[in-house]
């Protein structure tokens, strides 16, 4: 069993983590963590999420010096559940003590001189780190994820895109020179829980947002090697994430070559389903599993990819990586082989 401590972990994602973690056969938890300040610091973690009273009864311990020494002690790996500042802070000290970060931040997802500045307001100090990273979409990095001590695990808007879109990448059925328009909603879980106005009960409504200046549009341009069109939406309902996906193709592309694309990336990987209907989120939500399908028009291409975008989108994403870093099955702890 290895122990692994989880740093956020009053997060959404941070309490999705501990309950993979919990029921995971190879890991066990070796204390949750919250930042040094936090009113939620040393309250029981099953008093903020009751679902796991009785079986995750730890408390939310403070990050701070004495914490860190037990964690560099007795820990055998670390998920970084926090914010982006607060992740490029952290990785690199548990990085020089030799110890596998599991970082579910932006933080080491993007190379590039002006990347964090320009999309997430920070000045990056750790470039050679960013360089070493593996992005962690689990069923196309499996080799980096093996051998990297950082894996940065990509956002779930970019795990339900890039899903969808690197089959066909990767088979070189889209035409070249034109983007892909991703257009997706999110549930508000998405937005962390920290309270805000646009995210309460009676405010959230339907509608776009970070309109051609989103985060995830270079990520997923870069881990795609094609730029594309991103435009997320907020929805009320509280997970998942839902991506319909129009990709021109190249001409006299046929069916049984998209079919064949999509058929030979995912078959025999159980978390993506290639499904006969149109996915949707109650298909996916409180699962890990991401749903394709897709029709055609001509050279138009329409692919819709359904993902929880706490699990796929995060928590079981990283659960993924660490099977796959580990040499654990790839499904332990996700899906009943």
């Amino acid at each position: 069993m290895l122990k692994a401590a989880i740093i956020g972990a009053s997060g959404y994602t941070g309490a999705e983590l501990a309950g993979l973690i919990h029921a995971h056969p190879n890991l066990t938890l070796a204390g949750l963590y919250v930042s040094e300040g936090s009113l939620d610091a040393h309250k029981p973690f099953a008093s903020l999420y009751p679902r796991w009273r009785g079986v995750i009864d730890a408390p939310l311990q403070p990050l701070d010096a004495d914490a860190l020494s037990r964690i560099y002690a007795d820990a055998d790996l670390v998920l970084l559940a926090t914010a982006h500042e607060v992740s490029h802070d952290l990785a690199p000290g548990f990085l020089a003590k030799g110890m596998p970060v599991f970082d579910l931040s932006g933080a080491f997802r993007v190379p590039g001189d002006d990347f964090y500045q320009r999309f997430y307001g920070f000045t990056h100090q750790f470039g050679g780190w960013l360089s070493k990273a593996a992005y962690g979409l689990a069923e196309w990095n499996q080799d980096a994820i093996k051998q990297a001590q950082l894996i940065a695990v990509p956002g779930c808007y970019p795990t339900a895109s890039l899903t969808a879109l690197k089959p066909l990448q990767t088979a070189g059925l889209m035409a070249a020179g034109r983007k892909p328009i991703i257009s997706a909603v999110s549930g508000v879980t998405g937005a962390g829980r920290k309270a805000s106005l646009a995210t309460s009960f009676c405010e959230v409504s339907f509608k776009p947002y970070g309109v051609l200046n989103h985060r995830h549009q270079p990520e997923i341009s870069h881990h795609l090697s094609n730029q594309v069109v991103f435009q997320p939406h907020l929805g009320n309902f509280s997970r998942g994430i839902l991506a319909t996906i129009y990709v021109e193709l190249n001409d006299d592309v046929t069916d049984e070559q998209i079919a064949s694309a999509y058929h030979s990336a995912y078959d025999g990987q159980k978390i993506v389903r290639i499904t006969d209907q149109w996915p949707q989120i109650n298909d996916v939500a409180g699962t890990p599993f991401c749903d394709l399908h897709w029709a055609r028009d001509g050279n138009q291409l329409i692919v819709v990819s359904a993902i929880d975008n706490l699990l796929k989108g995060a928590a079981s994403q990283a659960i993924q990586c660490i099977n796959i870093h580990q040499g654990f099955s790839p499904l332990a702890g996700l899906v009943q082989e």
